[in-house]
């Protein structure tokens, strides 16, 4: 009997964690709230469109996420689930407040393997997990990836007096998820022991929002924080051309007095009239990125007063930029193209003088006013947190400097005279799979060392290469994979010195 028990415990080791279909039903698993059934493909499988919360919609709009209605039959997870409410900002406009669904990619190749959480960018105002296809990262990486929708823009981030502990309800959903994952990992072959969390641009601002949220403690043991971080702030027009100066951050009292003016602007007096409201009415409203409200249960602090402090998850953590971040922006720019008024809507007329003379027009105002928001915006307050986690955590900086990156989606916007260079958020496709960003053999073999770092950090908490200190960062280029001074190429030495 003992020897037969015992060929039975070996059989069910070598057949994968339990929930992950194997001989009996490829494809099929079991979660938590009921059955799945996803895609099998050579290589991995993909599992789309599973809920992790209920809809928030009706009396649900503006409320913490509650949990699914479990199911029997099992759901069908061969498509995503729509994209969440969002303006057309990103050319992607959906009315859908039924959205609260992930994906999972696991490997073939079934174990106890890294789960990695990715959180998509967007300014928490626009985008959906599914547009970043993830079967290479989880394939050559051996992990498993999720992929996550949570609430947008006016949904997702609305501090109205009349919601008590309101503001970040986008942050919750993620959590949410996060949550799901811990329940759930195991059945598709992951650890919930080895959670890293990884976002971009407004997906890496909420990964500082986990990193500094008392509610987000232990969900996950390491971070990604893909350009955005905790100390990012800019000026009119830093970020989105036409928008006001902002942060990823809104005070509680800011955050009231703008959904009071939103609510009278609605033709409402309170948040139950607000919640009669059909979606369209608040998509309609365009205002570029959402800032998150601070001064809450998620964030009781602001996320740069935790890391000064060392009051925040210490997790091994990845912050790093892209080589010029802020020619995105200035490729938006229309004709004619004002490089010393852009300066002094962003950063005042004092400060404008100085940044002119240390960043001269030369032949090209565009060039020159990319490089001031990637120094000023982007790289240097990134470095900035790097300094601050590294005092408390294993802390490890890099940057993406393929300046032949594709332009996929951006192709058509860039002007002549203004080379893309490594623009914001061109590293993604290095680690996604995402339709018309064509790597090329050079480029494909850089990825290949991107996604093997990120998920060897992913797996042992050191992607590779020396820890942050004095500005070191790691370089990703075509040229060389090595170690920089991120502090000496972005001049944050000036723009420390101005403020």
């Amino acid at each position: 009997m003992r020897k037969r028990l015992s060929l039975l415990i070996a059989a069910a080791l070598l057949a994968g964690p339990v929930g992950v279909a194997q001989a009996a039903e490829p494809g099929l698993v079991r979660t938590d709230a009921g059955p799945v059934r996803g895609t099998v493909l050579a290589d991995h499988q993909l599992y789309q469109g599973i809920p992790y919360a209920a809809p928030p919609v009706g009396e649900l709009r503006w409320r913490s996420p509650r949990p699914v209605t479990p199911w029997t039959t099992p759901l069908d997870a061969t498509k995503p689930g729509p994209a969440c409410a969002q303006a057309a900002g990103a050319g992607s406009p959906s009315s859908n407040e039924d959205c609260l669904y992930l994906n999972v990619t696991t490997p073939s190749r079934h174990g106890r393997k890294p789960v990695m959480v990715y959180i998509h960018g967007g300014g928490n105002s626009y985008l959906s997990g599914a547009g970043f296809g993830t079967n290479r990262l989880a394939v050559q990486g051996d992990v498993v990836v999720v992929t996550i929708n949570y609430r947008l823009g006016f949904f997702g981030f609305f501090g109205h007096p009349d919601l008590p502990d309101s503001g970040a309800y986008g942050i919750e959903d993620q959590q949410a998820a996060l949550k799901w994952v811990q329940r759930n990992a195991t059945a598709f072959g992951g650890d919930p022991r080895n959670v890293t969390v990884f976002g971009e641009s407004g997906g890496a601002f909420d990964v500082c929002a986990h990193v500094t949220s008392p509610r987000s403690r232990g969900l996950f043991q390491k971070a990604i924080a893909q350009s955005g971080g905790c100390s990012t702030t800019w000026g009119a027009n830093g970020v989105i051309h036409t928008k006001p100066a902002g942060s990823p951050w809104i005070t509680k009292d800011a955050a009231q007095a703008d959904a009071v003016a939103i609510t009278a602007q609605l033709g409402c007096s309170d948040v139950a009239c607000l919640r009669t409201l059909p979606p369209t009415a608040f998509t309609a409203i365009d205002r570029g990125a959402t800032p998150i409200v601070i001064g809450n249960s998620v964030l009781p602090q602001h996320p740069v007063d935790a890391l000064r402090s060392g009051r925040f998850n210490r997790v091994p953590v990845i912050w790093g930029n892209t080589r010029d971040e802020g020619r995105l922006t200035s490729a938006t720019v229309p004709e004619p193209f004002d490089y010393q008024g852009l300066l002094e809507q962003g950063f005042g007329r004092e400060k404008a003088a100085e940044i002119a003379v240390e960043y001269p027009a030369g032949e090209s105002a565009r060039l020159a006013y990319g490089a001031v928001l990637t120094d000023g915006v982007w790289a240097c307050h990134q470095l900035t947190d790097d300094r601050l986690l590294s005092r408390y955590t294993p802390t490890y900086g890099y940057e993406f400097a393929d300046r032949t990156a594709p332009l996929g989606w951006f192709k058509d916007l860039f002007p002549a005279g203004l080379p893309a260079g490594a623009a914001h958020s061109f590293e993604l496709a290095y680690l996604f799979d995402i339709p018309t960003f064509d790597l090329n053999p050079a480029q494909q073999r850089l990825a290949a060392t991107m996604i093997r770092d990120w998920t060897t950090f992913a797996r042992t908490g050191k992607p590779g290469w020396a820890r942050y200190s004095g500005g070191n960062v790691q370089e990703y280029s075509l040229d060389r994979v090595g170690q920089i001074n991120g502090l000496t190429r972005h001049n944050c030495s000036f723009w420390n010195s101005i403020g």
